[in-house]
């Protein structure tokens, strides 16, 4: 079993449901148990496979998913070791789908080199 699937079960086991906030839960316990680059690499190899097997390959976006595990790996920073309740509660902009929207243009995250590889932001970057 892939570190993606072990992930997706603990975030399943207590979800009926696979929305943004799950997405989001299983983006960081990626970030806790992988690190930042592990969990890009866990959480963009795992989506990917999910998409392809799908039949929905093209709803695969990397600098998306990138993007998602770079802003959560960035909010953990600031208290580490936080639950996932307290993150989104302190930081409930994560709970927005349209997040990514204040930091890429829509036609940028539409591309084909955001599809395939990462892009950085076009319209703000990214908090360090």
């Amino acid at each position: 079993m892939s570190e993606f699937d072990e992930l997706m079960g603990e975030v399943m086991s207590t979800a009926s449901r696979f929305g943004h906030r799950e997405h989001l839960r299983l983006t960081w316990l990626a970030v806790q148990r992988c690190g930042t680059a592990g969990a890009v690499d866990v959480i963009s190899d795992g989506i990917q496979r999910t998409a392809r097997y799908a039949g929905a390959p093209q709803k695969y976006n990397a600098t998306v998913s990138r993007a998602w595990v770079e802003l959560t790996a960035y909010h953990m920073s600031e208290v580490p070791g936080e639950a996932f309740d307290d993150l989104v509660q302190r930081n409930p902009g994560l709970l927005d789908k349209r997040l990514l929207t204040r930091f890429y243009s829509s036609r940028t995250l539409a591309s084909a080199e955001a599809r395939i590889g990462w892009v950085e932001p076009d319209l703000k970057l990214f908090p360090v």
